[in-house]
């Protein structure tokens, strides 16, 4: 997305501040890349201009907290991730992701970052390797603007949330859980899930994985109700029927979209059933995903999550800690629930089921929109998938903005100015305003 011109906009606080930055910030960069090394005295006055900057956005954020619109910051799920996706990151802010990005192999034990460079599509896209390399750059991406341009998310945000996967770089985000932790969960998980479905597919056989059924608003109820009609609620319920006979309704992402996820001939073969009883033929798109994900054949990843849950922080100092800091900064809205999480146990049991159970991202963006009155919503990681599916529900349309705020996202650092220009823009509406 190109960057929007600044000059005849005049900016009033934390965003200013923000926005000052990162021009100064670009100039810094390119000055010091083509006059100076990195011990240079331009270094050294960029880094305190970074910490002035951070400093007066935080008395600045505490000074309007309980008068700007309400603000959600989301995060993507699985599909998303693309070869390179962290090269504009890296060229662009080298001093901070060359080091996370260490952090991040070290993590795992192996070249992630590499795999993340460099591909091929075939391997990133494999289970093991997209699920940590997505939340991994969803990290990076928020690390950026914490160490560049001093955003907090616990002091411009009200609540985070993500959609299956992203759920974890939220709680990450949100305080819970430290990245270190959230990372190495995520690997166990993935692998867990990758080989949940190749030992289904050795005792079973056939296809596994997901497919998006696309339909107008006024049919997804029925839709909905037709299809648990045959498979059963939507969630695991009885182990009778056998791994391949089972599918689920594994998200309901928006008011014209859910994926069901299990057998791709049994999906198949639902579908013509729900055709026929309906009378009327909804779209259905195979998506990129080489696993059921949140279906009963994900059961092994389920006591997996469990598990590590229940155990201790793998964090240098934190050892003897509980791997879950309860409470976090501000409410992370649960994928099952669709609710805040009340409680450390509720988050441990709901993360974990999780794997298994229906991903509630449109009850989710329908709590905080007409419940919460969420006015700003800030996507952060690759894609624009979550996007998307949050300006469906809460009125955006091509580029407009929702009455009061906006949906906004945040994959390319290029896009970073137009973000804080809209949060700035927004910034002094109250919902008083809005009625």
């Amino acid at each position: 997305m190109p960057t929007i011109p600044m000059s005849t906009t005049l900016l009033r606080g934390p965003c200013r501040a923000l926005l000052s930055h990162a021009r100064s910030s670009h100039c810094a960069r390119a000055a010091a890349a083509s006059l100076a090394p990195s011990h240079s005295p331009s270094s050294a006055v960029s880094r305190q201009s970074r910490s002035r900057v951070a400093t007066k956005q935080s008395r600045n954020a505490s000074t309007t907290t309980n008068t700007r619109p309400k603000t959600a910051i989301f995060f993507p799920g699985q599909g998303v991730q693309k070869v390179e996706m962290l090269t504009p990151w890296l060229n662009a802010f080298p001093a901070t992701v060359q080091p996370i990005m260490q952090e991040i192999d070290n993590i795992v034990g192996y070249k992630l970052c590499d795999v993340i460079q460099h591909g091929p599509n075939k391997v990133l896209n494999l289970t093991p390797y997209a699920q940590p390399a997505i939340m991994a750059t969803s990290i990076i991406i928020l690390r950026v603007l914490e160490k560049e341009f001093g955003f907090k998310t616990s002091e411009r945000a009200d609540f985070t949330l993500g959609h299956s996967l992203g759920e974890f770089a939220a709680l990450v985000s949100s305080g819970f859980i430290d990245f270190e932790d959230s990372l190495f969960m995520v690997q166990k998980r993935a692998d867990a899930m990758a080989a949940a479905t190749k030992a289904a597919e050795e005792e079973y056989g056939g296809e596994y994985g997901m497919v998006a059924i696309v339909s107008e608003p006024e049919y997804m109820q029925p839709l909905i109700t037709a299809i648990q009609g045959f498979v059963g609620p939507t969630s695991p319920g009885s182990e009778v029927m056998s791994p391949i006979d089972q599918v689920l309704i594994a998200n309901v992402n928006s008011k014209n979209q859910i994926v069901l996820s299990g057998n791709i001939l049994r999906i198949k073969t639902l579908m013509e059933h729900v055709r026929q009883f309906l009378g009327h033929d909804p779209r259905a798109v195979r998506l990129k995903s080489d696993s059921p994900f949140h279906s009963p054949i994900m059961k092994p990843a389920l006591s997996v999550m469990h598990n590590i849950l229940a155990g201790r922080s793998r964090v240098k100092g934190r050892e003897e800690e509980d791997i879950v800091t309860w409470p976090g900064k501000i409410p992370c809205i649960s994928n099952v629930t669709a609710r805040p999480f009340r409680s450390k146990a509720d988050l441990k049991d709901q993360l974990a089921r999780q794997t298994v159970e229906t991903v509630q991202w449109w009850d989710s963006i329908k709590y905080l929109d007409q419940e919460q009155k969420v006015r700003r919503w800030v996507g952060i990681g690759p894609g624009k998938v979550g996007r998307n599916l949050v300006g469906k529900e809460v009125g955006m349309r091509g580029k407009d903005t929702v009455k009061g705020g906006g949906v906004w996202a945040i994959t390319d650092p290029s896009e970073i100015e137009e973000v804080l220009r809209g949060l700035e823009e927004t910034e002094n509406i109250v919902e008083e305003e809005l009625e």
